[in-house]
């Protein structure tokens, strides 16, 4: 089967909702599939042993058999066990998908279904499930030439045997039969030629499917970070819109608590200054709550309020302008702006704690004028590379002594400035240990890290890359070496130019 038969092929949808089925039925018809529908999990597996599906898209929460029960079946049979299974849930939960992915599942779409999002999954894994088959159908037929060569080598060592054999036995016809045994070996060497020719294509084609499957793994891999980029953007985003009107409502309030409160003292100190004589109940609740010290008091615990509800505030207002998840276009932002948002997110790593003197931060900052960007992915590029340095430095913090971390601090430095009237440039160096030139060389390929197994993915530089390059056509290198710290430069346009211009620019290290 061929790549575009297999992207058109046979798909098993299994869900309890007629809803959900009769929706994604039509829809994935229509997009030229042939699609075959069970309403649980043992109607889903009495239909596989009449019809394979190319792929099965398997709802997980089901009466009877669930998802993962189902999925367990078909993964222990041999007939269905390399089908290749979509999750469809609402469940968000780590465990769940982890769950799932364990009993063989390929990926997992989240409730409500997006159709685009359906059917770029969808073709993606059809395509790595017809990859597969095409290097195990090239593999076979591959043995099968070195078989046939084996045989053919064979049968020339035997003739060959043969006719030096006939060669003793007919000395009189010597000249005749040595011409006679040159063709043969002569057209034997040909075939040997042709047989090596064939053998050397069918392995390059080998290697071309093995890398085309490689590149679409990587692919797989860069959709889910960064649709988990974009489910963690939409929960910073509502969090601060659910915070904010409360928020609003108590700094609203503070300044009218702050005036009504000044009026009742000032009413207090009036019946203090013309009623001297109080009752003696009133006296004893005077002394009680010790009015004097409550009058002093009340006045600074509400502007204690109001500087707190103001940091409440920054911190809702730096995380809208982190997440920017409404802005799927390209906007004129300003880059301190987004730099501010993702520094004041990670404000916490760069306090001094009791055991550590924290990271000293220096801002200098250009006079930029507005950049035309998406402003929520090159916050994230900022939070990668960030994160990326404040991480370095406390791995380096914990090799020195106290006495070399006082007399050198742990210092990241952020430059930006304007380059050439066309681009911003935007470095971000660190005094850690440096990156070793061979490490330095593979930092933006995808997978690689240098974190232990469970703190990095190896793919946050590599989409940064992709964010810079492709999406905003800049550039974004790494300068380091042992003992001089590392240094990012981030350059983009600030319009829509080409990435000739950027690249063309000369780029020298450290800060003006």
């Amino acid at each position: 089967m061929n790549i575009s038969n297999m992207e058109n092929g046979i798909i098993l949808i299994v869900d309890d909702n007629p809803t959900n089925l009769g929706v994604l039925f039509d829809f994935l018809v229509d997009s030229g599939f042939q699609v075959l529908v069970a309403q649980d999990g043992e109607d889903a597996i009495e239909q596989v042993e009449y019809a394979l599906p190319d792929l099965i898209l398997l709802d997980v929460l089901m009466p009877g058999m669930d998802g993962f029960e189902t999925c367990q079946h078909l993964k222990a049979k041999e007939s269905t066990k390399d089908i290749p299974v979509i999750f469809m849930t609402a469940l968000s939960e780590t465990v769940d998908k982890v769950r799932g992915l364990n009993l063989g599942a390929v990926d997992y779409i989240t409730k409500p279904l997006q159709h685009e999002e359906v059917l770029a999954r969808v073709k993606i894994h059809l395509s790595i499930r017809n990859l597969s088959k095409r290097l195990q159908e090239q593999n076979v037929h591959l043995e099968q030439e070195i078989q046939e060569r084996t045989k053919a080598e064979n049968a020339l060592l035997k003739l060959t045997s043969e006719l030096e054999e006939r060669v003793e036995e007919r000395t009189a016809a010597l000249f005749q039969s040595n011409q006679l045994l040159q063709q043969e070996i002569q057209e034997r060497i040909f075939t040997e030629q042709a047989l090596q020719e064939s053998e050397a294509r069918y392995r390059e084609q080998a290697n071309q499917l093995e890398v085309a499957f490689r590149q679409l793994q990587e692919t797989q891999s860069q959709l889910v970070h960064s649709e988990k980029m974009s489910s963690l953007g939409q929960l910073v985003a509502g969090v601060a819109h659910e915070i904010n009107n409360p928020v609003n409502f108590i700094y609203g309030n503070l300044t009218y608590a702050y005036q009504y409160t000044q009026d009742l003292l000032n009413l207090l100190n009036l019946y203090a200054k013309y009623t001297p004589s109080s009752l003696p109940e009133i006296q004893n609740l005077t002394e009680a709550i010790d009015l004097e010290f409550l009058s002093e008091d009340l006045p600074k615990l509400l502007s204690s309020m109001k500087v707190g509800a103001d940091r409440i505030r920054e911190i809702i207002h730096s995380l809208r302008i982190f997440s920017r998840v409404d802005e799927t276009q390209m906007k004129p932002v300003d880059i301190h702006a987004g730099l501010d948002s993702t520094l004041l997110i990670l404000h916490n790593r760069f306090k001094v704690s009791s055991n550590q003197l924290g990271i000293q931060l220096v801002k200098e900052y250009g006079d930029l004028p507005l950049v035309e960007c998406y402003a929520g992915q090159l916050n994230q590029v900022f939070m990668n590379i960030l994160a990326n340095a404040i991480d370095a430095l406390e791995e380096y913090d914990k090799e020195r002594s106290p006495q070399e971390i006082y007399f050198c601090r742990s210092t990241i430095w952020i430059c930006t400035e304007v380059t050439d009237n066309e681009f911003v440039t935007i470095k971000i160096r660190d005094s850690g240990p440096g990156i070793r030139e061979e490490i330095r060389d593979r930092l933006f390929d995808p997978f690689f890290t240098t974190k232990p197994v469970g703190k990095g993915t190896g793919l946050g530089l590599s989409i940064s890359q992709e964010i810079v390059v492709s999406k905003h056509g800049g550039q974004i290198m790494c300068l380091s070496a042992p003992g001089l710290g590392t240094e990012f430069m981030i350059k983009i346009p600030m319009r829509s130019h080409p990435l000739e211009l950027a690249l063309a620019t000369p780029y020298h290290f450290g800060c003006d």
